[in-house]
């Protein structure tokens, strides 16, 4: 029996999965066409949660002070919650796209150019 006889490792079933049942295979897309414009919205908000922080020279001086603890202090901890915000609202972002795309594969839907969705080979 040679290799061309049995299915191609793209037409393989997956397995515990019955052939012929209409299930995806391995070829099958799990995810549609990204839009990159949320992945660059949640990579610009990380980049302030991680970078701002990171530069003293914008808050490295005493007053205004909060409580009688000088600005250095109370901006580094100010930023805690304000990482934390963007953080989240980052990981809603991400979340959300890849749900669409998910949808979209189920769905079989078209690219964003018009063409079927990668891995979208139904007869």
């Amino acid at each position: 029996m040679s290799h061309q006889d049995g299915p191609g490792p793209r037409q393989r079933p997956i397995p515990g999965v019955p052939p012929g049942s209409g299930q995806p295979t391995r070829s099958t897309a799990t995810r549609g066409p990204a839009r990159r414009g949320r992945y660059v919205i949640a990579g610009v908000l990380l980049s302030a949660a991680i970078l701002l922080p990171l530069m003293p020279q914008t808050y490295s001086f005493n007053a205004p002070t909060l409580g009688g603890m000088p600005f250095f202090y109370w901006y580094q901890l100010l930023w805690v919650p304000i990482s934390a915000a963007l953080s989240g609202v980052a990981y809603w972002l991400v979340n959300t796209e890849d749900r669409r795309r998910r949808a979209a594969a189920r769905a079989g839907t078209t690219g964003l150019d018009g063409e079927a969705a990668v891995g979208d080979e139904r007869p």
